[in-house]
């Protein structure tokens, strides 16, 4: 499945200043039945959103029309727990392309990666910065630029560097999952198979 080029992303952020975030919190178990990659953004911190009777928590920051964007910034150790990808597919449902922290547990992040979200691991010190930004200026926007691996705060000009894996990089840039990427391929590799001897 093909996803959306991830070139330069500039937007507004929700800040979610929460340590230890794992996958059951994101998307819990018991929406994990669906087989399709549709429809979980509506259950994306489900138990953080909504009470038991459905109704939203004011408090929760998703439910506050304040903060908006594309870009989720979280807290230190993000994506923690279980190995399940429907985690991912609810941050990508939900539409942000990007999310923010100074620490991703492994598999979260191999699975942004396969699923077209850019997963920016910052320092603890930069983070801090974002979160005060956006605390100061809800609006304040961060541009990603995945060619140069930069974040930037767009109202203060501070700016840092993130690692990516080069392949997952050039596939997020050409909006390739593995898939694709091999079928990119399909002339070389059928040259290629043309010189090998049966």
């Amino acid at each position: 499945m093909a996803y959306d080029k991830f070139e330069i992303l500039k937007s507004t952020a929700v800040p979610l200043p929460v340590e230890n975030v794992d996958t059951d919190q994101i998307i819990p178990a018991r929406f994990l039945k669906a087989t399709k990659r549709e429809g979980f953004g509506d259950n994306l911190f489900r138990d953080w959103r909504y009470n038991a009777d459905n109704t939203p928590k004011t408090q929760f920051v998703l439910n506050n029309p304040i903060y908006k964007g594309k870009i989720l910034v979280g807290g230190r150790n993000f994506g923690s727990g279980s190995s399940r990808e429907h985690a991912v597919w609810a941050v990508y449902d939900y539409g942000f392309r990007a999310v923010v922290s100074s620490f991703f547990a492994d598999i979260f992040r191999a699975n942004c990666l396969n699923i077209g979200v850019l997963p920016v691991q910052v320092s603890a010190e930069f983070l801090v910065k974002i979160f005060k930004a956006i605390e100061t200026n809800p609006k304040t926007e961060l541009a990603i630029n995945l060619s140069n691996q930069t974040i930037t705060i767009l109202s203060s000009g501070a700016q840092e560097s993130f690692d990516i894996n080069d392949y997952k990089k050039q596939n997020m840039l050409n909006g390739y999952d593995d898939i694709d990427y091999l079928t990119s391929m399909k002339s070389e590799i059928q040259e290629f198979a043309k010189s090998r001897p049966f």
